[in-house]
């Protein structure tokens, strides 16, 4: 078997996306035999986890990358579930600066109440690195409008890394945060030619894929531009400028990580994550 499995719950992103949920916003969940980790669960992350018939009470940890509803309206509720109701002190939560304590630009995402349920509580702030289980986890910078976003790396011992890039605007040096992962996520809201502050397009997207030259880039956190104008054409314009394979994700995606990446884009069952139910 993989050593993980990455499961897209959703893969809208922006406030139409969320509000007409023409793509769902539930996050994207990582499995291995080991752990079970939750990554920016925005709005239906506990109803579309039940519905693939995972068990938010088996979560280990819950991730958080910044201060806006479509990554964090569920994690309350998570946290709740990843605690037995609160019954037991377990868990981690790994969130942004803002998140935990709020800003400038936002109040904090998760009460005070709910911060101290987890058995433990990571600031989540650029360049800092962590262990969990048998995992390596590096903090990437982000520039985005809320200015404490964050997006992270994994390091597994035996496969290697992959590494999601929650939102931000393209800048010198971002790629340097990638480089080595074989796997890449990149939040892309908008297509070609449809910049907007704080945001990749496909063409940053081309630029970042093309500096670290992972194994496999995957598109998502699709804005409604984004879906409108095509997202398999946008990853194919990706993968024809680049060289790398690259996909655009879809609700429900399953990536096997592990020696090889298997990309199921129309999976009909869970026979890989049922192991971890």
């Amino acid at each position: 078997m993989p050593q993980f499995e990455i499961l897209f719950l959703g893969t809208g992103g922006g406030r139409f996306a969320t509000i007409t949920q023409k793509r769902r916003t539930a996050g994207i969940r990582i499995i291995s035999n080991s752990l079970n980790m939750h990554l920016d669960p925005g709005p239906g992350a506990l109803v579309h986890s039940i519905n693939e018939g995972l068990d938010p009470q088996k979560l280990d940890a819950i991730f958080v990358s910044h201060c806006h509803p479509d990554h964090y309206t569920d994690a309350e509720v998570l946290i709740e579930a990843m605690t037995r109701g609160t019954t037991k002190k377990r868990g981690v939560l790994v969130a942004a600066k803002s998140v935990l304590n709020g800003s400038n630009t936002c109040e904090a995402s998760i009460s005070k109440y709910h911060q101290q349920m987890p058995e433990q509580k990571i600031e989540a702030v650029p360049n800092m690195k962590f262990q969990m289980d048998d995992v390596n986890v590096s903090v990437t910078e982000a520039r985005h409008t809320d200015p404490d976003t964050v997006g992270f790396r994994f390091e597994t011992q035996e496969f290697g890394g992959f590494a999601y890039t929650s939102d931000t605007e393209y800048f010198e040096g971002i790629s340097r945060y990638y480089e080595g992962v074989r796997l890449l996520m990149l939040c892309v809201m908008r297509p070609t030619g449809k910049p907007w502050k704080g945001h990749m397009t496909t063409n940053d997207a081309i630029k970042i894929v093309e500096a670290t030259r992972p194994e496999h880039a995957v598109l998502t956190h699709l804005g409604m531009q984004m879906i409108f104008a095509g997202p398999a054409k946008e990853a194919k314009l990706v993968e024809e400028k680049t060289g790398v394979p690259t996909v655009a994700a879809v609700d429900g995606m399953l990536i096997n990580f592990g020696e090889t990446i298997k990309i199921q884009t129309n999976r009909k069952t869970r026979q890989g994550l049922n192991k971890f139910l």
